[in-house]
């Protein structure tokens, strides 16, 4: 007997998704309720479950299609005489891209793990996400050889990036790996490799461009000294870790100076629906967290209600979520206002591109230390800067550039954040 997996309700208003991994070859046992395939969608990833035990048959959908809820994806055959006759057939189609490297994707391949990639691909390469892929040809590492810390066990980019910097500090595996690749590339290492965009990467492109072309972008600038913050930081963190179970970090405080500048200027926290403006008497903060397949935006709903240690607990699980690709499509939805820190990757100035529909992004930087006046002396201060990008059809530039030295003034105060001035 036979029963169907097919493509679950994705979310309001999705209605299709593109096949992202199998995570079970035809004829491998699967227990109920267990991921078998990954579906990628506008927004996030969904696993979908098995919807009883048995053995995975015959795939209809394969990775990379573009399937729409209801599509059927592939059967669960019931008992193991039919896994063997399901299995033959599917399991000789499974290896054959790894197995004829020699043909397209011999290129990207040999040069980037000559003494492993023969290997890597043909046991691991169908388990392993995109960027995975990527990044085991990079650095040519073998998959089989490093313990995954995703979810199930999986592999992450950030394993095989780990995995790479220990093969550079150890000599001897650095010396034999390299040894065989004048061999397996004489063409002299001009190589290309063409992925298919995820759905994920597809919609970002969509909406970040769809904003420019709709929205008037204007982004102003400031400086903040972080003196204060930081301080506040030093001296409270340990005790905050040990009463709260999270790091007391920057994106509480700045959410908090956020909340005065929204309160105090609604039209920031508002947004243009049609041919009218929708001013909302709460605050919901998209905070951008960098996940395996692209920038998402998870929503940490009414943050002006909340403390610092809920903001930064929410924060925390967002982010863990992200990087495990359990992110659902409720995480995601709505958002006033978004927070985006290019800081944690070293970046010094930017302007950030608005979440439409919402009407305005603030945007944090790195901190270093420079010179500054204060009360006529040249001392030395942490500083960051930060930009406001924001849709002048709805915000004017006088209440941006407040909105902005209103966030400025919180963080180099925070007393008032706590009298709310």
């Amino acid at each position: 007997m036979s029963i169907e997996v097919k493509v679950p309700t994705l979310g309001e208003s999705v209605s299709e998704a593109t096949v992202g991994q199998w995570l079970k070859k035809p004829g491998e046992a699967v227990a109920l309720d267990e991921p078998i395939v990954s579906l990628e969608t506008d927004k996030v990833a969904v696993e979908v479950p098995a919807p009883a035990a048995g053995v995975l048959g015959a795939l209809v959908a394969n990775e990379g299609d573009t399937v729409n809820v209801g599509a059927l994806l592939a059967l669960i055959e019931d008992g193991v005489a039919a896994a063997g006759a399901q299995a033959p057939a599917p399991r000789t189609e499974a290896p054959v891209p790894p197995a004829s490297t020699s043909e397209a994707p011999a290129p990207a391949a040999a040069p980037a793990a000559p003494a492993t990639s023969a290997a890597a691909p043909s046991g691991d390469a169908a388990a392993l996400s995109p960027a995975v892929r990527r990044a085991v040809l990079e650095y040519g590492i073998d998959p089989s050889t490093v313990k995954g810390t995703g979810k199930d066990g999986r592999l992450t980019k950030e394993d095989v990036m780990a995995a790479a910097a220990a093969k550079q500090a150890s000599p001897a595996p650095a010396v034999s790996a390299p040894a065989a690749a004048p061999a397996a590339a004489p063409a002299g290492g001009r190589n290309e490799e063409r992925v298919k965009m995820t759905r994920l990467r597809q919609t970002i492109a969509k909406r970040l461009k769809s904003a420019q072309e709709t929205a008037a972008l204007l982004t102003t600038f400031n400086d903040v000294d972080m003196s204060a913050v930081m301080e506040a930081r030093a001296k409270y963190k340990d005790v905050f870790e040990k009463k709260h179970g999270v790091k007391l970090g920057l994106m509480s405080f700045f959410a908090k100076a956020s909340v005065l500048a929204l309160k105090d200027i609604p039209s920031v926290n508002a947004q243009i629906q049609g041919d009218e403006i929708v001013y909302f008497d709460y605050v919901d903060i998209s905070v951008a967290v960098s996940a395996p397949n692209g920038l998402v935006v998870p929503v940490v709903r009414d943050v002006d209600k909340l403390s610092f240690a809920d903001i930064e607990k929410s924060i925390a699980n967002y982010g863990k979520a992200a990087r495990d690709g359990t992110l659902t499509m409720a995480d995601m939805a709505g958002g006033t206002f978004t927070i985006s820190n290019g800081g944690v990757f070293g970046g010094l100035m930017s302007t950030p591109i608005i979440n439409p529909p919402q009407s305005a992004v603030l945007g944090l930087h790195r901190i270093e230390d420079r010179p500054v006046v204060r009360n006529g002396e040249i001392v030395v201060r942490p500083m960051m800067y930060i930009a406001l990008s924001y849709d002048h059809r709805i915000i004017d530039g006088r209440e941006a550039v407040t909105a902005l030295k209103t966030i400025k003034e919180a963080i180099e105060d925070p007393t008032r954040l706590l009298i709310d001035l």
